[in-house]
């Protein structure tokens, strides 16, 4: 029988993420990254799960988003 790696994990928390300024004139990067967390217009909220590869993400976004616990 095989066992999923996952069932071990303990559940991770799950964070809001909403885009509260433009992507406009900033760079290719910070752009690219918006959009990888699922964020395309403004006031727009996305739920991902708190993991050190979204958490990366957000900080090199941090100016133009707001987190939160969901």
């Amino acid at each position: 029988m095989v066992k999923c790696l996952m069932d071990n994990l303990p559940e991770m928390s799950k964070i809001r993420v909403k885009q509260i300024r433009s992507g406009i004139n900033r760079e290719k990067s910070q752009k690219a990254t918006l959009i990888a967390l699922g964020l395309r217009k403004m006031n727009q909220v996305v739920e991902h799960e708190s993991t050190p590869q979204i958490e990366g993400m957000i900080k090199k976004v941090q100016h133009l988003v707001e987190v939160e616990k969901a």
